[in-house]
């Protein structure tokens, strides 16, 4: 399983270097541009399977496919931006690494092929359970955001109520814009 842990620290390494990047402008003729050579790319990686045989050549192409999805997933996310988006590049890099290793597990036979599963798909479900945990957490500091957003409007209106008349409008008004109430 060390293969697989190392395939999975490339994928979290060449992820936390695409953090950076991920929210600059990108044009939809850009986006178009990347996502033909993501295709071209693959087409490029499968023929290239073609010299091998037998798993090494399954192996290659699960691979190829991986490197295409967790590709097609990240330029997903540096065109939007969104969190989702994110957790798509993540899901995709978890199915990928799963899928690599559950076909490298086709070169071993018997009870040492059934532990290879079970630890590819240990190694997925824990993945799937620390990006189900960034969707929480991410959830929970949104709300954690709101709440000190509100707490912060309700002191800076209360410091309004000292005023009065047009002062006092003035300051709510001021406060309403800044926090973002209507």
């Amino acid at each position: 399983m060390n293969k697989l842990f190392n395939l999975k620290a490339a994928f979290i390494c060449a992820a936390m270097l695409a953090l950076p990047v991920a929210n600059a402008a990108m044009t939809k003729a850009d986006y178009e541009a990347t996502k033909s050579k993501i295709s071209a790319q693959e087409k490029t990686d499968k023929k290239a399977c073609g010299s091998l045989s037998g798993n090494a050549k399954d192996i290659c192409v699960e691979e190829a496919k991986g490197k295409e999805s967790v590709a097609k997933a990240q330029l997903e996310y540096d065109y939007s931006g969104k969190p989702a988006d994110w957790n798509k590049v993540m899901t995709a890099q978890a199915d990928a690494a799963y899928a690599i290793a559950k076909e490298k597990c086709d070169d071993k036979a018997g009870n040492v092929k059934d532990v290879c599963v079970q630890e590819a798909k240990a190694e997925h479900t824990k993945a799937q359970a620390d990006i189900k945990l960034g969707k929480q957490v991410g959830k929970a500091n949104v709300a954690a955001h709101e709440d000190k957003v509100d707490a912060d409007y309700k002191v800076a209106v209360e410091k309004c109520d000292a005023l009065a008349g047009d002062a006092k409008s003035s300051c709510v008004a001021a406060a309403k814009t800044k926090f973002g109430k209507s």
